[in-house]
């Protein structure tokens, strides 16, 4: 509503008409801040994108503050780099939360336990600020079972709850939350670490029915009531998503369809019979209930996979638009008849127990295909994989749609990482892992500079870039040179001087996210960009040659910039060689959790 001003004024005797003293009020046009905050306020409602808002923020002090009003949205990307009191204080009409923790190098077993991301300041400054809070995503955080508590207790329309790579909670948390969130539509547990407590989680969510559209629960190692997840299935209209664990046979799978043929994406769980079929006794007709599934369009799951049952998804299998095997050993043989049918894929995320041969298989017939991961199946540096350049350049050549790609291999040439820059320029993410140290192009023994300088040359879109094998400064020039709206890269067991580092921190201006382990670079790299570190999210660098004296002078240049410098447990004694250097910006200075084999400078 916009309030006008008025102004009182009296007028004496003179010439021409009216009273020769009186009041008269007269109507004021509109404060003109207040009439542009207005029209702002009902303009930025319908502004989502966080780049956009943003950039409005920062126009001036009104927009700041109508931005703030009107963000329903609140994202950060480090839980460290603001504290929760500031968040709320400036945004008080929040109605979803995402929020990041630990660096994602620590899912590889390189940040020590106990490292931080608490949630527990955050939820408890949400529970008093946000009453109408309905989402919560979280990504590597830790959670514990209190704070489930205190986020079910606190929001009564309370609906979404996603915890990602997330650790410290258990069942009994789950219990909480399935039992007192009444509006819950989603609950996503995705590769997060959930304790044993026994407690049957399950079977805490209502029995007059949920309004659940998403339950995900693949990563949950301890089993479940299969009656109690039978019946919530069966009290779950609008259930579109379901992702089993392990623990589900095909046999209860097979029930729960038919109690859901209406699901959109289902997670198979263990995908292997666990009841036996007496003699001559028919079993379940898995391929009836995958035919009846007739929404089906993303399938996952396959924990435990016995291939000879992989042909009952058949009937599903022309509408899917994503297929995760990644944990599904399955060979070449198993895999082409299913993906002869997968014309629509635009996802496929799969183990490199295919093959090259399946690789090729899979670009004959999915030339639709948006993403692709191949992970592998016995992560060794000793043995020769059994995907290679062969099934990378069959992929290039086949789903020229590729956007995203993630390729673990034990060896490689550049000849077809070239390949693929040329028959897919629209590559956003490509991520290549040549496992084992400093391995060269297999077929010409020279470094692969020239393939990963391509990839930064030819594919415009690119954004985020993982480099391995044997690389020199001069794959780091080709990188600062050409990929200058490049936001991550990730460097592992990579290059060979201070100078490669320099090429990629002085050359690409729109760097976010660096994460560099097992890499020559050291204090003269390091001190090289002292320029960007306020517009970069993280820097994080292990077992690479920096030293303590080197850290230091990044704190005293860079005071907002948090240094710290994490140690090994065998490792506490503070000597001049750092083990891990993670830097990163900060509107709070150093945080108050900090653990003892954490230094911050």
């Amino acid at each position: 509503m916009i309030l006008a001003q008025t102004r009182t004024y009296t007028t004496g005797s003179g010439p021409g008409p009216g009273p020769s003293s009186s009041s008269v009020l007269e109507y004021l046009a509109p404060c003109p801040d207040q009439v542009l905050e207005n029209v702002l306020e009902n303009v930025l409602w319908f502004l989502t994108s966080r780049k956009d808002r943003n950039a409005a923020s920062l126009v001036c002090r009104s927009w700041y503050r109508v931005e703030a009003l009107t963000r329903s949205d609140l994202f950060i990307g480090n839980c460290y780099a603001v504290s929760p009191k500031r968040a709320t204080s400036r945004f008080t009409r929040i109605r979803s939360v995402t929020l990041k923790g630990r660096p994602r190098f620590a899912d590889f077993n390189l940040m020590p336990p106990n490292w931080g991301a608490h949630l527990a300041p955050w939820v408890s400054a949400m529970a008093l600020t946000y009453p109408w809070l309905e989402k919560v995503h979280l990504k590597r955080m830790s959670v514990t079972d209190d704070d489930l508590a205190l986020l079910a207790e606190s929001f009564s329309g309370f609906k979404e709850l996603v915890l990602v790579c997330c650790d410290g909670f258990g069942t009994s948390g789950l219990a909480i939350v399935a039992s007192r969130c009444r509006q819950l539509k989603v609950l996503d547990l995705i590769e997060s670490e959930v304790s044993d407590d026994d407690v049957d989680w399950i079977s805490y969510f209502p029995d007059t029915g949920t309004c659940l559209e998403s339950l995900i629960f693949d990563c949950v190692e301890c089993p479940i009531d299969f009656d109690a997840l039978e019946r919530l299935v069966a009290n779950s209209p609008s259930l579109k998503k379901l992702r089993l664990n392990r623990h589900v046979s095909m046999g209860q799978l097979h029930r729960l369809m038919v109690q859901a043929p209406r699901l959109t994406h289902l997670g198979t769980g263990s995908f292997s019979p666990s009841e036996d079929v007496a003699q001559g006794e028919q079993g379940p007709d898995y391929v009836s209930a995958f035919a009846a599934c007739k929404s089906i369009v993303c399938l996952s799951g396959f924990r435990e996979i016995i291939p000879d049952y992989l042909p009952a998804i058949n009937p599903v299998c022309a509408n899917l638009t994503s297929l995760n095997f990644s944990y599904a050993n399955v060979s070449a043989e198993h895999l082409k008849p299913i993906i002869s049918n997968c014309h629509k894929l635009q996802i496929f995320w799969v183990l490199d127990s295919i093959c090259d041969e399946g690789l090729q298989a899979v670009a004959a017939t999915c030339k639709e295909l948006r993403e692709l991961r191949v992970f592998p199946f016995e992560a060794r540096e000793d043995i020769e994989g059994p995907v290679s350049e062969v099934g990378l350049q069959a992929v290039s050549e086949g789903c020229r749609k590729l956007e995203s790609i993630l390729y673990f291999c034990q060896r490689m040439t550049n000849a077809a990482v070239v390949a693929m820059s040329k028959n897919c320029p629209d590559l956003v993410v490509f991520r290549l892992c040549i496992m084992g140290r400093h391995r060269p192009d297999h077929v010409t023994g020279e470094p692969m500079d020239e393939g990963f300088g391509a990839i930064v040359m030819n594919c415009k879109k690119l954004t985020r870039l993982a480099v391995s094998g044997l690389l020199t400064d001069r794959a780091f020039a080709y990188i600062g040179k050409y990929g200058k709206i490049v936001r991550t890269l990730s460097v592992a067991f990579a290059g060979d001087s201070d100078m490669g580092l320099k090429y990629v921190l002085e050359g690409c201006p729109r760097l976010q996210k660096l994460e560099i382990r097992d890499s020559p670079f050291g204090d003269a790299a390091l001190l090289s960009g002292l320029h960007h570190y306020y517009n970069m999210r993280f820097l994080w660098m292990s077992a690479c040659n920096l030293s303590n004296q080197g850290c230091q002078q990044i704190a005293q240049a860079l005071p907002r910039l948090v240094v710290e410098v994490i140690k090994h447990e065998d490792n506490l004694d503070m000597d001049e060689n750092v083990d891990t250097l993670y830097m990163y910006r900060s509107l709070e200075g150093p945080r108050d959790d900090v653990p003892r084999f954490v230094s911050i400078l």
